[in-house]
């Protein structure tokens, strides 16, 4: 057993006594008694978009129950979108930072959290459930710029505020790059769609192929709107900056995967090199492993004509197309490349061949201008920062380079807002600088995630609802998320407090105004997991996803999705594994042990989540044995009654 498993009140070498204002008892009694304190758990934490995921897991394990008439897979879908309403989605394509901080990974394995938010989105789908028209409406109006995650994730947060929301995109098609970036593969087109028009049916106004400062002035917006969101993407790759950088079949990894997406380039190069490590780089090198390569001498058919929009392939082709030799190269050591492992090992599997420590210097190149190779030099960091080594060069045989080294907003038009590095600056609420009623969210201030984008649209729109309505945009909090609220789920039972009176009284442990015995710090502080008696859960493996990936041989032409999503009983099997980090989740452990029988359940009428247990303090001796069996650390020993 894991000694960091098992719980030790004394640990070795403890032979002195403490202070004697810290040394609380007295043989088995002292002056603290429980109190419950909820608090953020890592993975809502690790969450750029704040889900309570923590919520929706206990729904799903059938903790949390959902009001009369609700079926569970609804609730917990209403819970999920309250902060993402791109669960299909995000549950497919997010790298999942929640899920390397999630506390089980102190036992055995983190919760497959993506897995579990897969099947609530899928689930979702399948059955229609749609977003909630705003009962009431403002009158107030937003021109939202972009119509990728950010744009789409603010118009329905602006929505759900009763406000309007009109969605400008300069494409046919809105999705931004999660459509023309994000193969189909790993984001299924129908799902896109299904989560994009859920999001339009709210009363969502939507301007396609329409570029705001060519076919739209601002000054006209300025007139028609109340206020006006940048959330326009970073869809310009950065060109690669060393000598012969310019070749013509040098093409940065956006617009690789535009001219894949958009169904223009239906095969790659026979010597692929891509530069980088991060997210986009995994996907040029996946999609050119799939399309591979035919012979061809027309300089039309090139995939650098056809990535540069000078022509399309025609689709007959493949018939004859052959593998592509695939390989990525990485200046830092390929453990610390930003891409999630699995897309490491995935790739490995499908034929890549992944280089790290190695770093661009000079593409070489043929009469014609076509780069022939990539000249790279070994780096060293053990010192902690990248230094060459000597005599170390070598050059490697390409017919395309695709460099995947960051992305920057087109701001063609837009100058006014150019921070100087092709994207938009914004203060912490996302207003711009000296710029009353305009607003920003998404990679067009900081390229990241698509779950970044999400959740920055999310504190957008509230700022943009304060602007909208004068009010002072306050602080915000310092972790912050979307958190449980204790007295909306007290509400939504009918068993919320009565009325305050504001006026002075004591022993209010028998007044009905009152919430007792519990403390809501989940707005400072997150839960570690030495706060947890890990002894209570025991080694339980990950329900994971299907993989139906392929290996070398059978990759090309390989378009199957790459996971099948959970069944209903392996999801909520998954949940369970949920060790509801902050969060009482009823497993009467405090209930068994009190020695005195102070601690008991609450009776049903007055129960619910966050409510299943109190404390009858006459019977209490401080004896701390509850908040030591408490498997989540929801109980904290503080002051009690003499």
């Amino acid at each position: 057993m894991d000694d960091k498993l098992t719980f030790r009140r004394y640990q070795d070498g403890d032979d002195k006594h403490s202070r004697w204002v810290e040394d609380i008892f007295n043989e088995d009694t002292s002056y603290k008694c429980p109190t419950y304190v909820h608090r953020t758990p890592p993975c809502q934490g690790s969450c750029p978009s704040g889900e309570d995921i923590r919520g929706w897991l206990q729904i799903v394990r059938g903790i949390e129950k959902p009001p009369a008439g609700t079926s569970w897979q609804e609730y917990a879908f209403q819970r999920s979108t309250d902060a993402n309403p791109f669960p299909s989605m995000m549950g497919r394509v997010c790298p999942a930072p929640c899920q390397e901080g999630c506390n089980r990974n102190e036992v055995e394995d983190f919760v497959g959290i993506n897995s579990v938010e897969q099947f609530i989105g899928d689930h979702a789908l399948h059955e229609g459930l749609s977003f909630a028209r705003p009962e009431q409406e403002t009158g107030k109006k937003v021109a939202i710029i972009g119509g990728g995650v950010a744009g789409l994730a603010a118009a329905y947060q602006l929505r759900r505020l009763g406000h309007g929301a009109t969605i400008f995109d300069e494409r046919a098609k809105l999705g931004g790059m999660s459509r023309y970036g994000i193969p189909g593969y790993r984001m299924p087109r129908d799902v896109m769609d299904g989560e994009i028009q859920r999001i339009i049916s709210m009363g969502v106004k939507v301007h396609n192929n329409t570029r705001v400062g060519r076919d739209i002035s601002f000054e006209q917006l300025e007139k028609d709107y109340d206020a006006i969101l940048m959330a326009l993407g970073a869809q310009q790759g950065r060109t690669l900056s060393i000598p012969g950088g310019n070749a013509s079949n040098c093409v940065s990894g956006v617009a690789f995967l535009a001219a894949f997406n958009e169904g223009r380039m239906h095969y790659t190069a026979d010597k692929v090199v891509v530069i980088g490590g991060g997210d986009t780089a995994m996907d040029v090198i996946s999609v050119a492993r799939r399309l591979g390569h035919i012979c061809t001498t027309n300089e039309n058919d090139r995939p650098e004509a056809v990535i540069r929009n000078l022509t399309a392939h025609d689709v007959a082709a493949t018939a004859s197309r052959e593998g592509s030799e695939v390989l990525l190269i990485y200046r830092r050591p390929i453990e610390n490349m930003p891409a999630a492992q699995h897309e490491v090992e995935t790739a490995e599997k499908e034929g890549v061949k992944i280089r790290g420590s190695l770093a661009p210097v000079e593409l070489v190149l043929g009469k014609d201008g076509r780069a022939t190779a990539l000249r790279v030099v070994e780096v060293d960091w053990s010192s902690g920062k990248m230094e060459t080594i000597e005599g170390s060069e070598f050059d490697i045989e390409c017919d395309l380079v695709v460099p995947a080294v960051g992305q920057s907003g087109d701001l063609t038009g837009l100058e006014e807002f150019d921070n100087g590095r092709g994207l938009i600056d914004a203060d912490m609420f996302y207003q711009i600088p000296d710029k009353p009623s305009y607003f920003a969210c998404g990679d067009i201030v900081r390229p990241h995630l698509l779950t970044t984008a999400i959740g920055q649209a999310s504190i957008a729109a509230d700022s943009i609802d304060r602007y909208l309505r004068r009010e002072e945009i306050e602080r915000r909090p310092k972790v912050d998320v979307h958190h449980f609220d204790l007295l909306d789920k007290l509400s939504e039972t009918s068993i919320e407090p009565d009325d305050y009176d504001h006026r002075q009284d004591w022993s209010t442990d028998t007044s009905d105004f009152a919430v007792h015995n519990y403390e809501d710090r989940s707005q400072q502080e997150i839960i570690s997991h030495e706060m947890l008696y890990l002894g209570h859960f025991p080694f339980t493996p990950r329900n994971k996803r299907e993989e139906t990936g392929v290996g070398a041989d059978e990759v090309l032409g390989h378009f199957e999705e790459r996971f099948r999503g959970l069944q209903e009983q392996e999801t909520q099997a998954e949940a369970e594994r949920c060790m509801s980090c902050g969060m009482c989740f009823e497993c009467d452990n405090c209930v068994i042990y009190c020695p005195q029988d102070a601690v008991k359940r609450t009776p049903k009428d007055e129960a619910t989540m966050g409510r299943y247990v109190y404390t009858d303090y006459d019977r209490c001796i401080g004896c701390h044995i509850c908040a030591e069996v408490c498997p989540t650390g929801y109980i904290n020993m503080g002051l009690g009654a003499a």
